[in-house]
């Protein structure tokens, strides 16, 4: 027992050091897109349905560092701010299978070879999404007319662009992805330790049977893009084949349960199913393509390495620590100002007589969630403010008149649910 809580403490600290100093750049990246990534302007980009809106949004999703979580309110408000059908699903397909976070996080612990293969199939199988939606789907003129655009505006704290930066790359966004991020370590460290070596190679040695099954088990779980790497990584290790590291890869970050809801429900069944067809079939398609044409080698050279702590990338000791250890203060900061948020919400007192309501959304599951609720409830005439408790769902809407038919109305135009006043 004491050996294998010893031998999880190294693994864990492995995965760590290894991943730490990619991460935090990847973060630092993410901060500057978020600054100087010009989001309301991205819809006429979108707007056609052709090739080139749905290369566009595929293009706009690859390097976005948003979870499946946060990138169906984004995708939803392109939709409503005049994006095609087709261009909507490229960017919700291309964009939570991967980001400039885990593109690093992947080149930490899978190597140059993934880190290079994961974008591109992230481009093609949005690309491919899109086209396959603007065939089948064809809007009638009324839907168009339905559509009502909200204004996309930009939630940034006050100050100058370095703290804003600052702020929503080491704070909201490590906020948003820190959950999954610290259930993929910890899931990753437990199998290092528990799984036998050469698991799939003696228990599970047909390839695509092995990649099926990684299918099903992807498809309804939740697990975010950078997430997901410690767990390949180990389950390659392990002797996972490639291919069916490939379809973890792409399957679990870019679809769940709620994400199949929301896009059903907003986008309809023909949009979803077209979704759905894509990443599954490239899913298999591109795992296929890599067990039979790219050499195992490139996946697995250095799988021994990644889990001790001891990488190839030929980083400094000091630096691979002192990483780790700034990330972990960052995570302990990030679930502290998620407390003491919570506390001011719940001690906000109402000034004058204004009135008071507060109701509970369901699905919101992160900053750009919450962002995207209180921009367009702000939208609502009467409404003059909003604080959002992320943990609980609870929406504190104050204004001289608010009228809950039109709030519910809007939660659910963007694909959340009104579970009504609290």
């Amino acid at each position: 027992m004491v050996e294998i809580i010893v031998g999880y403490g190294i693994a864990l600290w492995g995965l760590m050091l290894e991943m730490s100093p990619y991460l935090l750049l990847g973060f630092f990246i993410a901060g500057l897109l978020y600054v100087y990534f010009p989001k309301d302007k991205v819809s006429k980009y979108l707007g056609k349905n052709n090739f080139r809106s749905t290369l566009n949004a595929a293009l706009i999703g690859v390097p976005l560092p948003l979870c499946s979580c946060g990138v169906i309110p984004t995708g939803i408000s392109f939709y409503k701010n005049g994006a095609s059908k087709g261009s909507s699903v490229s960017f919700l397909i291309s964009t939570p299978q991967t980001g400039v976070d885990s593109i690093f996080a992947t080149y930490a612990l899978l190597g140059l070879p993934l880190a290079i293969i994961r974008p591109i199939i992230a481009l093609i199988t949005g690309v491919i999404g899109g086209l396959v939606t603007n065939t089948i789907e064809k809007s009638a003129p009324s839907e168009k007319e339905d559509k009502k655009p909200v204004k996309i505006q930009e939630t940034k704290q006050p100050g100058n662009k370095l703290n804003v930066m600052l702020h929503y790359a080491f704070v909201e966004f490590l906020q948003d992805i820190s959950k999954w991020l610290i259930i993929g370590l910890l899931l990753a460290a437990l199998m290092a330790v528990l799984i036998p070596d050469d698991f799939f190679t003696n228990y599970l040695g047909n390839e695509y049977l092995s990649m099926l099954i990684v299918l099903v088990a992807s498809i309804p779980l939740y697990v975010c893009a950078t997430g997901s790497v410690p767990i390949a990584a180990v389950l390659l290790m392990k002797g996972l084949s490639p291919g069916a590291a490939i379809v973890f890869l792409m399957a679990g970050p870019a679809t769940n349960a709620a994400t199949i809801t929301v896009i059903g429900k907003v986008l309809g069944r023909k949009t979803l199913i077209s979704y759905l067809a894509s990443i599954i079939g490239g899913a298999l398609i591109f795992g296929i393509i890599v067990n039979e044409f790219l050499p195992r080698e490139w996946f697995t050279s250095h799988m021994d390495h990644s889990v001790t702590g001891h990488g190839s990338h030929m980083l400094p000791y000091w630096l691979n620590v002192g990483s780790s250890v700034l990330l972990i203060l960052l995570l302990i900061n990030g679930y502290v100002q998620k407390y003491f948020n919570r506390t001011k919400l719940n001690e906000t007192k109402i000034i004058n007589d204004m009135t008071e309501k507060t109701i509970k959304v369901n699905g919101m599951t992160c900053n750009h969630c919450k962002a995207n609720v209180q921009n367009n409830l702000s939208s609502i005439e009467g409404i003059e403010n909003i604080e959002i408790d992320l943990e609980s769902g609870k929406v504190k809407m104050t204004g001289e008149s608010i009228d809950l038919d039109q709030v519910k109305n809007k939660v659910e135009s963007i694909g959340y649910v009104y579970e009504g006043e609290v």
